[in-house]
């Protein structure tokens, strides 16, 4: 018998394979245009054949949506989506993988513990599956959240995720390093966009913008979000393993003395990565407001594999007494 995950997976898998065939879309567009049908209870292309229409009616009816659990459908609607970017495959198509997202998640509930209601940002939303897992990991917390992304059809995908697991994401299709017109919230969760910013004229606007040639924009997106965060907020990145030994980072310690305290970094498991270059870790901020402290002692962590739950269940103990004595 099938996991309510797996059933969730194929019928979207089946239902997408049909409206890409009728609709001469990809698998991806697909994947959104089934969304849009579950969410909505009807067939919302006209273009579609009756004997389409049909089929997909009896796929949608046999399954009783409103028995699955937002974290089904988060994983559900995962597995279709990594299968259409393994098709498809392109530098801005990656997903934060489901361990990371649930360890962000851990993190965020430890540094905003005091807070039931609180904003929430992702500069680089995507598929919006990090903000998602986060969401569904703090059902006891009420967050509003803000994402934003410059490719069309990631938001897209980000926006029919929200709506069939009933969460109020606002959400903006827009280069996320333009002006945004978003309040400044209480915390920032990124997995930054490793890389060059192309737009030369648009990072003359940042204080980390590089002395000559491209900027990193991954840089960029810390400014960014440092900038769109209230005084004493939280801003969780996942980094490259070498953000701070790379060639533009003599200007990124300064700035970050200036504006915030480094909270915790945190280097995730080799194994999680394809190769060592590849590696990320975690870096907790907290942006500066008068009167606030640095912590004593910064949090510094190397977790070990995921499956070795000795080692896990240690290093979490580890952390625990680190927030105890410094949160």
């Amino acid at each position: 018998m099938n996991s309510p995950v797996e059933t969730l997976f194929n019928l979207i898998d089946h239902t997408a394979e049909i409206l890409e065939e009728e609709l001469d879309c990809t698998y991806l567009e697909a994947i959104a245009e089934t969304g849009e049908n579950l969410f909505h209870e009807d067939i919302l292309q006209p273009e579609l054949s009756e004997v389409t229409k049909k089929r997909l009616k009896k796929q949608y009816v046999e399954l009783n949506f409103e028995s699955y659990t937002s974290e089904d459908i988060r994983k559900g609607l995962q597995l279709a989506i990594l299968k259409g970017m393994k098709q498809n495959i392109q530098s801005n198509h990656q997903m934060t993988p489901d361990s990371i997202g649930i360890f962000m998640s851990y993190l965020v509930g430890k540094f905003l513990v005091n807070k039931d209601k609180f904003t929430l940002l992702d500069p680089a939303v995507g598929t919006g599956n990090l903000i998602t897992t986060i969401l569904n990991q703090l059902p006891f917390k009420k967050v509003s959240s803000v994402g934003v992304e410059i490719d069309d059809l990631l938001l897209k995908l980000a926006y029919v995720g929200a709506n069939l697991q009933k969460h109020p994401i606002e959400l903006f299709n827009q280069d996320s390093l333009d002006p945004l017109f978003i309040d400044p919230v209480d915390a920032v969760v990124c997995d930054l966009p490793i890389g060059y910013y192309p737009n030369d004229v648009r990072a003359l606007d940042y204080q980390l913008c590089a002395e000559k040639g491209h900027t990193f924009a991954h840089h960029l997106f810390i400014e960014q979000s440092v900038k769109h965060t209230k005084p004493g907020g939280y801003l969780f990145f996942i980094i490259p393993n070498g953000l701070f030994e790379s060639e533009q980072s003599n200007k990124l310690h300064p700035f970050l003395k200036e504006h915030a305290n480094i909270q915790a970094i945190i280097q995730l498991p080799e194994s999680l990565f394809r190769n060592e270059n590849s590696a990320k870790s975690i870096l907790v901020l907290q942006k500066q407001e008068p009167e606030l402290k640095a912590p004593r002692e910064i949090l510094l962590a190397k977790l070990p594999s995921l499956s070795n739950q000795t080692a896990m269940e240690n290093m979490m103990n580890q952390m625990n007494a680190w927030f105890n004595e410094n949160k």
